[in-house]
């Protein structure tokens, strides 16, 4: 519906000095048709200044045309209601005093998502009831594209309600929606539904089982449990293996907080598993379907290859080579420089007579250990450590730096191994610090957590066992760890400026792990309890190290990524070394990964060339679902494919139990000039709805002074005006 009217936008000054031009003008045009003897033309040409002037003394008023417009259509108000998992949680009613049994906030919300409770509001209104995040979208709730898509499918929207526990987990911020709303002066009325207070639960937040195990060795789970129980208690977890085992395991769930602990489970057979960690439910808890996380492991042999380069056949040497050699899941080379001897010291099997300086033959090498040995005469070349470098970060092995008296490991310092070594030591003391009396190694706060330093089955027995290990009588001229290193040994006694002497530090360096070994008393371990803390503790640091290398591997590739236990929403590193059919690196080739979620979303991943001299590969993925993915790696070059799978934790981003966020509809109500009512006040939120205005009329002004026709008549009356006086004989 349209109206058009006229209007002047005239002040008294601007009114007088119309009236007086006009009087004037008058007045002169009578005076100059007189003079001329009341000509004709004359009275024209007068009357024509007269209606200029009028016409000017019109526009120095500002007239105006007006046109309003009424929107004929009725305005509408949309109900929209949550309908995410997480309204099925039972807390509404929870901070209520009585008797009420608590309602899910899905029941709460029903009332307003019937047609008849509005029938009040339908009279003057078109009330649209629109349930949001059903069916395949209750895994997400998107609250910002639920107030995009009301406004865009309706033009005459006045109002929307929205009735959720403003629990949002996908899409963009609801409030970018509201501000829109805002310019538009259409206001959210936001229901409140659900408790502010977490229901009493006890949550397995996380249960990181490794991607695979080794038959007849332990395997460490770490867990989390998450408690919002007001007391702590005492639960016994329950692990359920697929082939019928049963491991039980006593932990102290902390109140109001976190606990994290682990559970040893020693496989025997070698095969694909699933294990399941069960959390029993409190009396008090509410919420009972998140207590158990089920995980596939695979369980396999190991034949992981160890070369150990040493100068002197020292103590530390000897034991360890043993250690090693008698482990049966470890395949063990060792090179004796034995500086003085024409040849390389050995003579079994065990040794080699040279270092490996092919890249396919040093590339079998899972882990390195560098014993006293350097950049010295007949020892280590700078090519050596150079590959050496490159087996580690583009090859992910494991690198182990144990000196000694000789001191030989200072002249690495400026060489290609310079950057991997996790400490910095002192070239003034180059053969260290020795004592008569024996220190002993003090556990640091990461330490203790560690695999590493596992050397009993539980935290306590664990410290004891440190404690009484025998001591050691030298150690490295370390002056301080460097920066991005974890220190899980330090010297009990021995400081300096920056604190306790680190003795055994650890480090991240490209794909693979770098240990540094401070002392050389670790054999000494085995006095009064043979090869049970010596062996325990070198086989956990070659598994360690070489876990992540051998996570897939085939006759030409290899395939790992980091982090070992990714969560859902976050980004994984993929790594991959391919082979040439020759057994060469390959330098460049077409190399892609072909992911499958769970749901069978499928995402092919083309990998880039990260280290073309050891056929190094990379790329990145990001996992939006938890559960197994199942991993193909595919080479064109050398038309091998790998297959493997890759678990990602979590769970499912709308949770039960979890609390309601009233400030985030409060704040799409403060935004959009709106309010926020309690779900149980049917009758508040009706007559907030049925108060909303009616839709304002749209104004179109036209300024009729300063449109171009009006200019344009105006120029050409002038310009009449100017023929005219010519015509007349006036110019």
């Amino acid at each position: 519906m349209t109206e058009t009217n006229f209007a002047f936008q005239w002040t008294p000054l601007s009114l007088v000095i119309s009236i007086t031009a006009m009087v004037v003008v008058c007045v002169l045009s009578w005076l100059a048709w007189k003079r001329s003897g009341y000509r004709s033309p004359v009275l024209a040409l007068e009357s024509l200044r007269v209606l200029l002037v009028g016409f000017a003394v019109l526009l120095l008023n500002q007239p105006e045309s007006i046109e309003e417009f009424r929107p004929t259509e009725r305005p509408a108000v949309v109900i929209l209601g949550d309908q995410s998992a997480s309204m099925d949680t039972q807390d509404v009613g929870l901070g209520d005093s009585g008797s009420t049994p608590l309602l899910t906030r899905r029941k709460a919300i029903e009332p307003l998502l019937d047609s008849a409770t509005w029938d009040d509001v339908a009279e003057k209104m078109e009330v649209i009831v629109t349930p949001f995040a059903t069916g395949d979208e209750s895994a997400r709730s998107n609250l910002h594209e639920a107030i995009r898509k009301a406004r865009s499918e309706h033009d005459n929207l006045r109002a929307i309600v929205l009735a959720s526990d403003g629990d949002w987990n996908d899409g963009l911020p609801p409030v970018q929606a509201a501000m829109r709303l805002r310019l538009e002066q259409i206001p959210i009325f936001g229901v409140s539904v659900g408790s502010q207070s977490r229901l009493p639960d006890l949550d397995l937040l996380s249960f990181d089982v490794p991607t695979f195990g080794v038959a007849g060795k332990n395997v460490r789970i770490p867990f989390t449990i998450e408690s919002s129980l007001p007391r702590d208690h005492v639960a016994q977890v329950e692990l359920q293996v697929s082939d019928g085992t049963k491991i039980k395991h006593q932990v102290r769930v902390a109140a109001m907080g976190r606990t994290s602990d682990a559970i040893i489970w020693k496989p025997e057979l070698v095969g694909d598993y699933s294990l399941k960690l069960i959390v029993p439910p409190h009396p008090e808890e509410r919420v009972s379907d998140n207590n158990d996380k089920v995980t596939p492991i695979a369980v396999r042999e190991e034949k992981l290859k160890v070369l150990v380069v040493e100068s002197m056949p020292r103590w530390e040497y000897r034991y360890l080579r043993n250690a090693l050699s008698r482990d049966p899941g470890v395949e063990v080379s060792c090179l004796l420089f034995h500086p003085g001897l024409e040849k390389v010291g050995g003579g079994n099997r065990d040794y080699i007579q040279a270092f490996p300086d092919e890249l396919e033959e040093l590339s079998q090498y899972d882990v390195v250990f560098l014993g006293d040995v350097g950049m010295e005469e007949g020892e280590l070349t700078e090519e050596q450590c150079r590959l050496l470098k490159g087996l580690v970060e583009q090859q992910a092995s494991g690198l182990v730096f144990m000196p000694g008296l000789q001191g030989n490991l200072l002249s690495i310092v400026d060489s290609p191994l310079d950057p991997l070594l996790p400490v910095l030591l002192d070239a003034s003391q180059p053969t260290g610090w020795g004592s008569r009396t024996p220190s002993h190694f003090a556990l640091t706060e990461l330490g203790r957590r560690s695999l590493l330093t596992k050397l009993a089955d539980t935290q306590d027995e664990n410290m004891q066992v440190w404690e009484s290990l025998p001591g050691f009588q030298w150690h490295a001229p370390v002056v301080r760890a460097k920066a991005g290193t974890d220190v899980l040994c330090v010297h009990q006694e021995s400081s300096n400026e920056y604190g306790r002497v680190p003795l055994l530090v650890t480090r991240t360096f490209g794909a693979g792990k770098v240990l540094f070994m401070g002392t050389d008393g670790a054999w000494r371990w085995r006095r009064g309890v043979e090869d049970l803390y010596h062996y325990r503790f070198w086989g956990q640091v070659v598994r360690w190290m070489a876990y992540q290398r051998n996570m897939a591997k085939g006759e030409m590739m290899r395939f790992y990524y980091s982090p070992e236990q990714p969560q859902v929403r976050q980004t994984v590193a993929l790594s991959a070394n391919v082979m040439e059919k020759s057994g060469e690196p390959l330098s460049q080739g077409n190399v892609s990964v072909r992911i499958v979620a769970p749901s069978g979303r499928t995402e092919t991943v083309q990998m880039t060339s990260s280290g073309s001299e050891w056929g190094a590969f990379a790329g990145v993925f990001t996992a939006s679902e938890p559960g197994p993915h199942e991993v193909t790696l595919r080479c064109k070059e050398n038309g091998s494919e790998l297959q493997t799978s890759l678990f990602v934790q979590g769970s499912m981003l709308e949770q039960l139990g979890k609390p309601a966020r009233p400030e985030v509809l409060e704040e799409l109500a403060r935004v959009t000039r709106g309010q926020v009512i309690r779900s149980n006040d049917i009758t508040q939120i009706i007559k907030a709805v049925s108060q909303v205005p009616e839709p304002p009329s749209e104004i179109r002004r036209v300024q009729l002074w300063s449109h171009p026709a009006i200019a344009a008549t105006l120029v050409l009356l002038l310009g009449l005006f100017w023929v005219g006086r010519k015509m007349v004989g006036l110019i």
